[in-house]
């Protein structure tokens, strides 16, 4: 499973990039890939990263006025995926992803996370991650990548990238359902899903710890179930980071300063609310 980490590039060199037109999104930004893909079919994994981008992004509102005007997929041959954070000035974002020979379901499961941090507004340089609030953001990125891996798998089966694969599409199904199963067995254990709010009181010094952690794990299921009640929550993503700090604030602030980017951008404020609601948050002084 994709464990999301940040890495910094010091000594990347600028690379000219293409003007764009104002309209320009995250959803029509140029897709191009780099790094050591092995053997793979040509023009494959381009197939895979798009028809995934679109799994995602396909009928979300793209509000936010930090849109990269390129992407680049960067294969790996080891380590975790990650946004490069390069300081370059470009208006690139970086994405790296380590898969195997044509494992199609962890190229677009990978992608997607990383996807989630971009819509999120965390591929400049100043997005380098923080606690207290940074577990938040993977849970509700992990949660927006097991969306499009259901999606994708939905129109995988009604039309394939690749002729005859329908079949494949069972699969892309089975590998999301798997890490699904995982996370709600996680949320049970936990008591995430008896009482939410306790919880976090509870757990509060766990959770918080930045990274993809169990309890964000756990809270990514309660996530995609909102996306599912509430598909206009995802379009919140696009209003997250926009204020100074980041998630380096508290966590009651930072919904607080959440809830007013939406504002400012015209996005639904309705995923921060019920994150409010949930974890009952107003109440902690931390």
């Amino acid at each position: 499973m994709a464990k999301h980490s940040f890495a910094l590039d010091p000594d990347y060199a600028a690379m000219p990039l293409p003007p764009t037109a104002p309209s320009a999104t995250l959803l029509s930004a140029p897709i191009e890939l780099a790094g050591n893909w092995g053997n793979m079919l040509p023009h494959a994994a381009e197939q895979v990263v798009e028809r995934m981008r679109h799994a995602c992004l396909d009928g979300v509102r793209l509000l936010s006025d930090r849109q990269p005007v390129r992407l680049r997929v960067d294969e790996h041959t080891s380590g975790q995926p990650a946004i490069w954070l390069h300081p370059d000035g470009s208006s690139m974002a970086w994405i790296i992803v380590d898969i195997g020979e044509r494992d199609w379901s962890k190229l677009a499961y990978q992608f997607g996370h990383e996807l989630g941090h971009v819509v999120a507004n965390s591929w400049q340089p100043d997005a380098k991650p923080a606690p207290p609030c940074q577990w938040l953001e993977e849970a509700m990125v992990e949660a927006f990548s097991l969306r499009g891996l259901r999606r994708l798998a939905k129109g995988w089966k009604e039309n394939p990238p690749f002729a005859g694969d329908n079949a494949f599409g069972d699969s892309i199904g089975n590998y999301s359902e798997d890490v699904v199963r995982g996370y709600g067995a996680l949320a049970d254990r936990q008591g995430l899903t008896r009482d939410a709010a306790a919880w976090f009181a509870d757990h509060r010094d766990e959770i918080e710890i930045p990274g993809l952690n169990p309890f964000a794990q756990a809270i990514s299921v309660i996530l995609l179930a909102e996306y599912d009640r509430a598909p206009e929550s995802v379009e919140a993503l696009g209003a997250l980071n926009r204020w100074p700090g980041r998630s380096g604030v508290p966590i009651a602030e930072y919904l607080r300063r959440w809830k007013r980017s939406c504002a400012e951008l015209h996005a639904s404020p309705h995923l921060p609310v019920r994150l409010q609601e949930l974890l009952h948050v107003s109440r902690q002084r931390r």
